[in-house]
């Protein structure tokens, strides 16, 4: 990978982005730092002045695990496009199924509650959503122990389900849904652009990363694990400058 900011990275941007490219964020790690009670994240106000004024400059979304109503409140701007449950909710054009997948949720919900202890069921920080299943286990004392308790009880899942982990969490889709790399794609058409920028942090994200797709110019927010992305930046704080630096660059085009 090429740092972001490195004259090479500043170089590789400059060639890349047009006013016609779609600029496409993760929000928990990227937009908004990982926070120890997820109810709590929030963008910093950098961060968030940057999004506006990039907003006014070229077609903007997010692309996130949680909800769209949860999600929003938490941006502080509004992107063109807001996608939530991992690109199950919110795609121009897609089909309402939320009453059949609110039931397949809850029905794993219940499976694994029955089959993990008590104790370890207690651990975990559930959020239940209306297309997906995120269970957090940052929070548990025998961390390790209740994650591979975890893994054992979704692996005996019926339906069998989409499983992506993440920092700390094991989120889990319906096997047939759309992921972030569908979703991205999707607003690509939607939107007639003809190539996008995307910035994300976590496994989730590794669905747009592994696209491989010339189109799409990738980056990852820090450097602690292995990725498919083309460029990284060192960590979250290094958000407000990039944005800055994409602002910059379109602003000169």
């Amino acid at each position: 990978m090429t740092e972001l900011l490195s004259p090479a990275g500043q170089q590789a941007l400059r060639n890349f982005i047009t006013p016609s490219t779609l600029f496409a964020f993760d929000l928990d790690g990227t937009l908004a730092p990982i926070v120890d009670d997820p109810t709590a994240a929030r963008t910093p106000s950098e961060v968030r002045d940057g999004l506006r004024k990039l907003a006014q400059l070229a077609v903007t979304a997010v692309i996130t695990g949680r909800s769209c109503s949860d999600a929003l409140p938490r941006l502080g701007f509004q992107p063109q496009y807001l996608v939530g449950n991992h690109g199950n909710e919110g795609l121009p054009g897609s089909d309402d199924q939320a009453s059949s997948l609110a039931e397949l949720i809850l029905h794993w919900q219940q499976q694994l509650q029955h089959q993990m202890s008590p104790e370890s069921w207690g651990a975990l920080y559930v959020e239940q959503k209306s297309s997906s299943l995120s269970l957090h286990y940052r929070h548990a004392l025998q961390r390790e122990e209740v994650h591979a308790q975890l893994l054992a009880a979704i692996d005996r899942l019926t339906p069998t389900p989409r499983r992506v982990g993440g920092k700390f969490v094991e989120n889990l889709l319906p096997p047939e849904a759309p992921h972030k790399g569908d979703a991205l794609l999707r607003l690509m058409e939607h939107s007639g652009c003809p190539n996008a920028l995307f910035v994300g942090d976590d496994e989730t994200d590794e669905d747009v990363f592994r696209l491989r797709d010339r189109r799409i110019f990738t980056i990852c927010v820090g450097t602690q694990r292995p990725t498919a992305a083309a460029y990284y930046l060192h960590d979250q704080n290094a958000m407000p400058h990039a944005l800055e630096l994409m602002i910059a660059l379109l602003r000169s085009n």
